[in-house]
């Protein structure tokens, strides 16, 4: 079954067509990536309308539906919608900005424009479960990053900054295979470990700091995502406790993942341990969210998240304790969930490391 075919089965059988016009989900259903193009799918065929710059590309790669160069969009939606007698047509509502729907309107008269959420939650569902091509790339992704990070860990000594550091990490990914760079490296030291999302400074790492690190490499429009927190020299005590305390959650929260428990459920898991510990205030974030195109998609594992998590679907278990002005600690690790419990994607040690 094509991926459009189970597009439409995820859809109510009243909806005729759907226009995909996000650069993810038009690679996402069609495998190419471009910065332009317009998807329009039918129950019984899918085009894929790209211009002069990525005709010839699409025409080589392209297998899921008939490409077709764009000359005047508007007017080719048009015939297609008309030759196909489609009624109605649902959109990205999640995505198309409002000019462009209203540009739809006026230009496509004869069609009903469906700006409900309908196509933006059936995309979600299907891309929230992985097969198997998914996964390959995915785990490529992660080894990428995997190799990054035993490497940087000769590099990470004191006088380094954290710039240093983001920067080398991310010159061995690209290094070791990486096409991209799933968002902005994360390296920090010291106090500045407090901060979940911090930028990389002129800090200079000094002996006795955490040095906390978030990167992910992509491979094939795949993300991986990974977190450790390392130590320069040895850690203090308190140190110790917390670094004990966020593995002690992790491990709790992955040896109860499966499929069908709520996003919820997992996050309180990981969540209660902390708690219980005294450093409930200090775990402002979600414990994780689904990891796949995008480095943040669905499922969430989230105090809010009351939706079942899915078989297949890719997502990250980050617990964290951050004390303001003190030092932070994160591990993450993505995981494959299964009817049963989950498969971890990251092999990467997570005993406290001392440098």
């Amino acid at each position: 079954m094509t991926k459009f075919q189970r597009l439409f089965g995820q859809l109510p059988e009243s909806v005729d067509c759907v226009l995909i016009t996000s650069d993810i989900n038009r690679r996402y259903f069609t495998g190419m990536k471009s910065s332009d193009g317009t998807v329009i799918a039918f129950r019984d065929k899918a085009y894929l309308i790209i211009d002069f710059r990525y005709i010839e590309k699409a025409r080589a790669t392209v297998t899921s539906a008939e490409v077709i160069e764009q000359k005047k969009l508007y007017a080719q939606l048009a015939d297609l919608i008309r030759d196909h007698k489609a009624a109605n047509m649902a959109i990205e509502a999640q995505t198309l900005t409002v000019s462009r729907l209203h540009t739809l309107r006026a230009q496509l008269k004869d069609v009903e424009v469906i700006d409900t959420d309908v196509l933006s939650n059936a995309i979600n569902a299907l891309r929230s479960v992985k097969d198997e091509y998914e996964l390959e790339c995915i785990k490529k992704a992660q080894a990428i990053a995997e190799r990054a990070f035993d490497d940087i860990l000769g590099f990470i000594r004191e006088g380094v900054t954290e710039r240093q550091i983001a920067l080398e990490l991310n010159r061995l990914m690209f290094e070791y295979g990486a096409e991209d760079l799933s968002f902005e490296t994360i390296a920090l030291s010291g106090a500045n470990t407090s901060m979940p999302h911090g930028v990389p400074s002129d800090k200079k790492v000094e002996r006795g700091e955490f040095v906390l690190l978030d990167f992910g490499a992509v491979y094939n429009g795949y993300h991986s995502d990974m977190t450790r927190t390392v130590c320069v020299g040895e850690p203090d005590d308190e140190m110790k406790k917390v670094y004990s305390i966020v593995l002690e959650a992790q491990t709790a929260a992955i040896n109860a993942a499966h499929a069908g428990m709520t996003g919820h459920e997992l996050d309180s898991i990981a969540r209660s341990i902390i708690s219980d510990a005294g450093y409930g205030e200090c775990f402002g974030h979600s414990l994780g969210h689904g990891v796949g195109l995008e480095i943040h998609e669905r499922p969430n594992a989230s105090p809010n998240y009351m939706q079942p998590l899915n078989e297949g679907a890719v997502v990250t278990v980050e617990p964290g304790i951050y004390i303001a002005g003190r030092f932070g600690v994160r591990i993450e690790d993505f995981v494959i969930l299964t009817e049963n419990g989950c498969i971890n994607l990251t092999k990467s040690a997570k005993n406290i490391i001392s440098l």
